[in-house]
């Protein structure tokens, strides 16, 4: 159905089919951020079952646990001002809520003028923003960003600080007793 498109020469066709084909069975696939009011930059994302050209890559497959970030741009006049990260920031939120454990990208190494990195991101965007390389390669890594492991960190470093925080509390204080009545040998307070 959509390759065929491809091959009647019409790769517009072909995106539309895969996109429609896509949401149906997973959803959106993607997020687009705004600036002034106006799109500044889109980011897309889907399960690497439903991108059949991921396994062309020389550091495929993507992880089963994983989500495949395609591709992120941002227009070049806002460039510089953070939108890149925050696109990364969303797509992990989405993939979090479908109960995703990991995002992982063919990341490129080669110039970025060159016609090759039209599609991909750079790898160094990608470790910048907490890729982590699972699958090295001269132009085309394989990064991943584990977001159980930056959730669970979160949620652990958070329990820590509680239980630090309940060890220093003096439970005599805690109940509006003075510390001098919490101990049963301190001298008791009399009064006049």
């Amino acid at each position: 159905m959509a390759a065929g498109s491809v091959a009647g020469g019409d790769p517009g066709l072909d995106k539309e089919l895969w996109l429609s084909s896509a949401l149906l069975e997973w959803g959106s696939v993607g997020q687009i951020v705004y600036a002034d009011g106006v799109p500044a930059g889109y980011i897309t994302y889907a399960p690497s079952y439903l991108v059949p050209r991921a396994a062309a890559f020389p550091t495929a497959p993507i992880a089963a646990d994983a989500v495949m970030l395609m591709t992120a741009r941002v227009i070049p006049e806002y460039a510089g001002q953070g939108l890149g990260r925050v696109l990364i920031q969303v797509a992990a939120k989405d993939v979090v809520r479908r109960g995703i454990r990991a995002i992982e990208v063919f990341g490129y190494l080669g110039d970025q003028g060159s016609p090759k990195a039209a599609c991909v991101i750079p790898a160094r965007f990608l470790s910048a923003v907490g890729f982590k390389t699972v699958r090295e390669h001269r132009t085309y890594p394989r990064l991943r960003l584990d977001l159980r492991t930056a959730l669970t960190w979160r949620e652990d470093m958070e329990a820590a600080v509680e239980r630090l925080l309940a060890a220093v509390r003096s439970p005599s204080l805690s109940h509006g007793r003075r510390a001098s009545d919490a101990r049963p040998d301190a001298p008791k307070a009399s009064s006049a």
